[in-house]
């Protein structure tokens, strides 16, 4: 895994808000914007606003993490989604030449980050979550596996996948769960006791295209724009080749041990079945891949200190995630 450069620390934020500005004028944003950072998570999302212009979004990459053409692989997929799927996805905005993606060189490091200019769409992050919302939710993601089972995706197309060996290999993509925060022998025995159940279990359920595609891989709260009790998704930055069950997993991302959960996946099930069937068989591995990103979350934390989330949870997620992991392993 490539260090998370974000959480670097020293000046490293300061240089990011100046590839932001040199990108905002790349794009042809009026030089007196103000270009102000609201998220630092995989990467940096800044809001854009001048007086008499609508406000974007303008996201910095990370060192790393996507290449050029896995990024255009996204876009192409975002606008598949709106235009084919009925999935409202911001629209990206491109600079006066035509270019969706601006690389720009970052100050002192000479280091080459992308960024990617979209509309600001309304709305927010559910202050409450509802089984309403849930509901929606499900029904959003079938559409989204529908079209991707269908979508005949460019030649150059690509994008990274999130299977075992990714989640959980010597090159894990967030790190490894071992090295996250709270790791003590105890933990790691329990924890490495459900690594192993979930490796056997994914490996019987298998990666055929009825059950393994492209998918979202981050339909958590924070990527839900609520607006009108509609629901938006946003921010396809993690979209992936995996389980399209792994989307259901991250809907309930940092919150797996709540005891709505049960009630908020059978919603979800609801909304998803107005769409598309899921077969009983299918249905019963839920809980591992709630696990499975239960477990990529506890690594995420850990490499990851710059997120706002990793701080406020820190620890304490890993102790209530070897109590989850407890209670999966008495079922399985």
């Amino acid at each position: 895994m490539r260090a998370h450069d974000l959480s670097a620390g020293g000046d490293v934020m300061d240089r990011v808000g100046w590839c932001a500005r040199a990108a905002a004028s790349a794009y042809g944003c009026d030089s007196a914007a103000e270009v102000r950072l609201i998220n630092v998570s995989e990467n940096a999302t800044f809001l854009v606003t001048a007086p008499g212009t609508e406000p974007c979004i303008l996201r910095v990459h990370r060192l790393g993490y996507h290449t050029e053409p896995e990024i255009a692989s996204e876009l192409a997929w975002m606008d598949a989604l709106r235009a084919e799927a009925g999935v409202r996805t911001p629209r990206i905005l491109p600079a006066a030449d035509g270019r969706r993606v601006v690389t720009v060189t970052e100050p002192g490091s000479g280091a080459r980050r992308h960024c990617v200019r979209f509309e600001f769409l309304p709305g927010g992050e559910p202050a409450e979550i509802t089984a309403g919302y849930f509901a929606q939710l499900g029904e959003i993601t079938a559409r989204m596996h529908r079209h991707a089972r269908q979508w005949a995706r460019p030649g150059w197309f690509s994008r990274f996948h999130w299977d075992y060996d990714a989640a959980f290999g010597a090159e894990a993509r967030w790190g490894r769960w071992q090295h996250g925060l709270g790791i003590g022998s105890e933990e790691r025995a329990v924890l490495g006791r459900v690594t192993g159940v979930l490796r056997a279990r994914l490996g019987a359920f298998g990666t055929g295209p009825e059950r393994y595609g492209l998918v979202h891989a981050d339909t958590r709260l924070a990527n839900l724009l609520i607006t009108d009790d509609a629901v938006r998704v946003i921010d396809f930055d993690d979209s992936g080749f995996s389980w399209y069950l792994y989307d259901l997993g991250t809907s309930v991302s940092f919150f797996e041990h709540d005891p709505e959960v049960p009630a908020l996946v059978d919603a979800w099930l609801t909304g998803y079945r107005r769409v598309a069937e899921l077969p009983a068989a299918d249905e019963a591995e839920i809980w591992t891949f709630i696990l499975y990103r239960r477990l990529l979350l506890v690594a995420w934390i850990g490499s990851h200190p710059a997120a706002d989330i990793a701080g406020q949870l820190g620890a304490g997620y890993t102790r209530d995630s070897c109590e989850l992991a407890e209670s999966y392993l008495s079922r399985h």
